[in-house]
């Protein structure tokens, strides 16, 4: 489906401009950013279009191709609370762009995306393409600092996911064909080109036929036990801890933690030593990127994956079943569950002279187990993140 098109004739009029933002995968830093961790990231060639008029009043008004029906809202009186559909992100971004900026004009707007079996990070990319649209429409310019600042608060507090930087950083800092890393800690940043000699590769995303939510799911609760851990080591370490929610993993040094981990319960200890040892796979991986060595990389993303299985403990049955399918493929140089593991797919870095093998044995085994879900495989390029 051409988005332009759609809009003209849903809307009966041509569009004054069409946006693009794209999905991202994380091949490792899993679930490190909410506590101002190390991640990576890659955006993909697949992602959002927003197609969008400029409207004479406040009124805006939004269709898309996965929703049936058009969401309407006021920009001067937008609901402080969320509503519960498919808009709230959008409602959620409007609020933050008129906190600096009044008045603003509203506008028509009609989404739609390729493929996203979700865990790509498709409500960031609507949220960030949408306040794109809306930023164009009146003439506003923020930097990429402000566009993700503004999306992530958007999700954080309209929407209620406690998610961190990862998503929208990915989705507007990556470039084509280098690995994004990325220190939550300041946001400082560097574009990794893959060292001489690297093997071809390509995306794989496999879907588990499993629906993706995060808002409702263990998220927030996996968070939250990270924090419950870095405040109660700082506790007994006697380190000042303030308050709960400012308290995060990358205040504690390893060999503090390490000192009072045994004092903790369970599930603090898990979720903090899989915050560690994802640290320190990113710093691992980065390295291996730069030397052009995709199977060190690979494994790196096969142990990230057992340990969001093992320490973070997210993954149901089928990811988790779909994820050491495909790490034990040949072909997939490294694989793991994308978009925190509650529901969705699995991302994988696959060497694309053997992408119908893959697919084929992926499917095969993966069907037989679950035959009632509907997998798919996609095969995917790196890409550039949203132009600003």
């Amino acid at each position: 489906m051409n988005c332009a098109d759609e809009f003209e004739r849903r809307f009966a009029s041509k569009p004054d401009g069409v946006v693009f933002c794209p999905y991202r995968i994380c091949p490792l830093g899993a679930h490190t950013d909410h506590n101002k961790g190390l991640v990576t990231g890659f955006a993909l060639d697949r992602g959002i279009s927003v197609a969008y008029s400029v409207c004479g009043g406040s009124e805006i008004k939004v269709g898309s191709a996965q929703f049936v029906g058009v969401k309407r809202w006021d920009i001067n009186s937008v609901p402080e609370t969320k509503c519960g559909d498919w808009a709230d992100y959008l409602r959620g971004v409007t609020l933050e762009l008129k906190k600096e900026h009044t008045p603003l004009c509203g506008i028509t707007a009609f989404i739609d995306g390729d493929f996203s079996p979700g865990g790509l990070s498709s409500s960031a990319a609507v949220t960030l393409a949408f306040l794109n649209a809306l930023c164009r429409a009146n003439g506003i310019t923020p930097g990429a600092g402000e566009y993700i600042s503004m999306a992530q608060t958007a999700e954080r507090e309209y929407v209620g996911v406690r998610c961190g930087v990862l998503d929208q950083s990915c989705e507007v800092l990556c470039r084509k064909d280098r690995l994004l890393f990325l220190d939550t800690l300041d946001g400082s940043h560097s574009l990794i080109q893959a060292g001489h000699g690297m093997k071809p590769f390509e995306i794989g995303i496999f879907s588990s036929g499993l629906g993706h939510k995060l808002a409702g799911s263990k998220y927030n609760m996996r968070a939250d036990e990270l924090k419950s851990a870095a405040y109660t080591v700082k506790a007994f370490a006697g380190i000042e801890y303030g308050r709960f929610d400012e308290t995060f993993m990358r205040d504690v040094d390893r060999d503090v933690f390490e000192r009072y981990k045994d004092r903790l319960p369970d599930s603090f200890r898990k979720r903090a030593e899989h915050w560690y040892n994802e640290c320190d796979r990113v710093k691992l991986g980065v390295r291996a990127w730069e030397n052009g060595d995709i199977e060190s990389f690979g494994g790196l993303m096969n142990q990230s994956g057992l340990s969001s299985i093992g320490l973070w403990e997210t993954g149901s049955a089928e990811l988790t079943a779909l994820t050491k399918i495909l790490q034990n493929t040949d072909g997939v140089y490294g694989a793991r569950f994308s978009g925190a593991g509650f529901g969705g797919c699995c991302a994988a870095l696959t060497d694309p002279g053997k992408r119908e093998e893959i697919a084929y044995k992926v499917k095969s085994e993966y069907s037989r187990l679950f035959p009632k879900l509907e997998f798919s495989a996609e095969f995917c390029e790196s890409g550039d993140g949203m132009t600003i």
